[in-house]
């Protein structure tokens, strides 16, 4: 339902509270989680009129009339709606719609999106698709201008470039409700005039700046990126790295995504160091379909937040209110509360945050962990397709390492991926050299990044570990943080090769291939980055992928997002771009061999 502003439904709300009108919705005989107060409330009934909380109290009875739905709580928990503060829709490999489908169930009814992902593909364009998509969604979905594209400009090449011209642009459309992670944290702290006169712009604007300092220095870089304005950051992975932006007046953004497990450090801030929890806020940043299908969303972090020693009602707080406070969207979200919009869980457990039912705007949208709205797929037009550009299909030698002159061996720079965490080591291994080429082992694998927005045919080579293939194969992705080149891991060139050539063949996504043969395939056709099918058939393909990247010897947690990082060149330590190694302590491009 398109949800009317809260001034023109003034009146409505007064006559329901004061019982001269009949609500839509009354439920009755709750346990009123009052994230204001930080109470529990027992006997508290709630009235809902057009899509908005009209009456909170002990007795709504005077809000029903003949056509009043009524629904009895039965001493269940009235929980808000919960509220993802900071989190990136293409990493799900759907669509923004598919994507509000797959988190309903798990009573997640307000993302704030940053659509940097497609940003990079599309440019403008493509940001327009995602927020007019978000206007259109059955629960609230808030987009965030992308500050970084590319997010390292001279270190990398991406589809679009964004500056102050584009950032004063996007301000002014309506459903943009702040400036996306500055991630280019040492751009800003060195006052690069780009960077700064985005953050510019957006202040003019009055949209919240986020932030993305992912570096452990919390010395003079660190006070001058604050300075800088960014006022949230999801990039910590300490206690002390979310003390040190609450003190700076940050909101901490603590992150539980399908790879990123950094709460339960940081969360120590709260349940040890005895800060104040009103400045800290929950997010996933990243889930991919398979863990929204068969984990959950936000319910998944509130409960491991609770796992590690945050009160339930504090824990909610923390994915609810404390998010719409940091926006500046009290008034419209994060409570139940008169004259917010009625986004309501009825909880039966809420130490295990158990989900009964979910309405969003006053609607019932899903119960007993499935969605019951229905709400028909978001068709994108061809413009957002068609764009993986190879000069010409590759071969096992477009991903051959050649060695230095009558070399024997070499010690090559090899990328250390980090399990369940977005930064990685810049590690060395000594490898072998035969007929004149770089052969792996050890443990030590293939990388290249293929160039795939302007056709120019380049091909970097470079080495990783931590996956742990022990079997010829390959894993091909198109997504590719930030700049959404194709990524390609393997033990086996002529399976990189078919990987990669597969992917231009269906539009983009990720393929698995072992000894010569696809063994699992995610079609993304929409930028290369987003499927156009349902979230659960996604999730199935997504699961089907992490069993056969198992069954190669891949054992790590959610390898499919430790392999969309790697050409993320904002993330200590070492990285691969178009323009080569890019060690991100010095952010400087290194050669592959030391």
């Amino acid at each position: 339902m398109t949800l009317a502003p809260r001034h023109e439904t003034l009146t409505h709300l007064v006559d329901v509270a004061a019982g001269r009108a009949p609500a839509d919705l009354v439920i009755r005989g709750g346990r009123w989680v009052n994230v204001h107060s930080g109470e529990v409330i027992p006997e508290t009934d709630v009235a809902v009129i057009d899509g908005r909380f009209a009456y909170c109290g002990p007795d709504a009875s005077h809000c029903v009339g003949p056509e009043t739905e009524v629904v009895e709580a039965e001493g269940r928990h009235l929980v808000p709606g919960l509220i993802d503060a900071h989190m990136h829709v293409e990493s799900g490999m759907v669509t923004v719609t598919e994507f509000v489908r797959a988190v309903l169930p798990h009573g997640a009814t307000t993302l704030f999106i940053d659509p940097h992902e497609i940003a990079n593909v599309l440019g403008l364009a493509g940001v327009r698709l995602m927020h007019d998509e978000a206007m259109a969604a059955p629960a609230n979905v808030f987009v965030q201008a992308p500050s970084c594209v590319p997010s390292a400009p001279g270190l990398e090449t991406a589809g679009a470039e964004f500056g102050p011209e584009e950032i004063a642009e996007m301000v002014r459309w309506p459903n943009i409700v702040g400036l996306g992670e500055v991630m280019n944290f040492p751009g800003l702290a060195a006052n690069d005039p780009r960077m700064a006169g985005e953050v510019r712009a957006a202040m003019a604007a009055g949209k919240v700046i986020g932030g993305h300092y992912a570096a452990p220095d919390l010395g003079r870089a660190f006070h001058a990126y604050v300075a800088g304005g960014a006022e949230d950051d999801h990039e910590g992975t300490r206690a002390e790295d979310a003390a040190a932006r609450v003190r700076q007046g940050m909101r901490a953004m603590l992150r539980l995504g399908s790879a990123w497990h950094d709460v339960a450090q940081q969360v120590r801030a709260i349940t040890e160091m005895g800060l104040d929890s009103r400045h800290f806020v929950l997010c996933t940043d990243d889930s991919h379909s398979g863990t929204l299908v068969r984990e959950g969303h936000m319910d998944r972090v509130v409960r491991h937040a609770i796992e590690q020693g945050v009160r339930p009602v504090t824990a909610i707080q923390m994915a609810t209110i404390n998010a719409a406070w940091h926006f500046g969207m009290e008034r419209e979200i994060g409570s139940i509360t008169p004259g917010r919009r009625a986004d309501l869980l009825i909880v039966s457990d809420l130490a295990a945050l158990t989900i009964d039912r979910v309405y969003a705007r006053g609607r019932l949208m899903a119960e007993a962990g499935r969605l019951v709205a229905d709400i028909p797929p978001y068709v994108y037009p061809e413009s957002a397709m068609g764009t993986i550009r190879l000069a010409r299909p590759l071969a096992a030698a477009d991903f051959a390492v050649k060695a230095p002159a009558g070399a024997n061996s070499v010690r090559a720079r090899v990328i250390g991926v980090v399990e369940n965490q977005a930064p990685t080591k810049a590690l060395e291994a000594d490898l072998p050299v035969r007929d004149g080429q770089v052969e792996t082992e050890g443990g030590v694998a293939r990388i290249a990044l293929v160039e795939r927005h302007r056709a120019t045919g380049e091909v970097v080579n470079a080495f990783v570990s931590g996956f742990g293939y022990d079997v010829p194969c390959a894993l091909a992705s198109t997504v590719a943080h930030d700049s959404h080149h194709m990524i390609v891991v393997g033990t086996s060139a002529a399976d990189m090769a078919a990987a990669a050539n597969r992917l231009a063949e269906v539009g983009g996504g990720i393929a698995f291939f072992r000894d010569g043969e696809e063994k699992a395939l995610i079609e993304m056709p929409v930028a290369g980055l987003m499927s156009v099918e349902r979230a659960e058939i996604v999730a199935a393909k997504a699961d089907r992928l992490l069993a056969e990247m198992a069954a190669a010897g891949c054992r790590m947690n959610n390898a499919v997002m430790q392999h969309s990082l790697l050409g993320l060149v904002v993330i200590p330590e070492l990285r691969i771009s178009d323009r080569g190694l890019v060690d991100v302590r010095t952010f400087e491009t290194v050669d592959l061999f030391v």
